[in-house]
């Protein structure tokens, strides 16, 4: 499969930063959008499972992070 491009407007501000950002890891604009792109999607695919679970974990006492914590531990 080849690789997509995508066009994106950036606030002058956004762009600044990351411009920083991308100055000192070293790394490419296009690099540190991926990563920063692979982090968002990896987030909600975990906001959804923890809304789908929510239901289940509640019918057993898990209310907190805190409830699973302590019997994790």
């Amino acid at each position: 499969m080849k690789d997509a491009a995508l066009s994106i407007r950036l606030d002058p501000a956004l762009e600044r930063q990351l411009e920083e950002v991308a100055r000192a890891s070293g790394r490419s604009k296009s690099e540190v959008v991926r990563d920063a792109l692979r982090r968002q999607l990896a987030l909600a695919r975990f906001e959804g499972l923890r809304r789908r679970t929510l239901p289940f974990a509640e019918a057993r006492g898990y209310l907190t992070d805190e409830d699973v914590y302590r019997d994790v531990s």
